[in-house]
């Protein structure tokens, strides 16, 4: 029975799947969002999170650990460089998955896994919609309309009336 095993096997010998999760999380540092299938992306957040919470410390012995998983010394500068700046304040959850649909072949579910901070979409409209919100109430625009109705029905008339007056 399987009663308590949560680790997902994708369908690979340990040594494939620690060499498959590397390779994904060194393209996700990289490229700041990846398209895989579902089960991959969901373990491959599990493989990422961690490396990145250590990320916010940067000492030798973090970038020794950080390295010994990802096996490339290109994807972690950049996690220490630009990714650990960006995601200081944050106290987790670093990645999103956006379901994407189907694949056609094998109709494997697929999404894209990518950092939160780096989806502009996202945090532009996020800040658009604050800052724009207001509260308005029928009644006084109401007033507003009537009153700009009033006052330009009432301009001509004393137009008329100045031209008479003037003759």
């Amino acid at each position: 029975m399987r009663h308590a095993k949560r680790i997902n096997h994708l369908g690979r010998t340990a040594a494939h799947r620690k060499a498959l999760l590397s390779n994904m999380a060194c393209s996700l540092i990289k490229h700041k969002r990846i398209s895989t299938t579902l089960a991959k992306a969901k373990e491959l957040r599990k493989f990422v999170e961690p490396l990145v919470t250590k990320s916010k410390n940067d000492t030798t012995h973090s970038r020794r650990i950080v390295f010994s998983y990802l096996q490339d010394k290109y994807a972690v500068t950049e996690l220490y460089r630009e990714i650990s700046q960006k995601i200081a304040t944050r106290p987790g959850g670093y990645t999103r998955i956006l379901k994407t649909g189907f694949r056609k072949g094998d109709n494997a579910e697929m999404c894209i896994i990518e950092f939160v901070d780096y989806n502009e979409t996202y945090t532009t409209a996020g800040e658009k919609k604050k800052t724009t919100k207001t509260r308005r109430s029928r009644k006084s625009t109401a007033a507003k309309e009537t009153a700009a109705v009033e006052e330009t029905a009432a301009a001509p008339v004393e137009e008329v009336k100045e031209e008479v007056a003037a003759e």
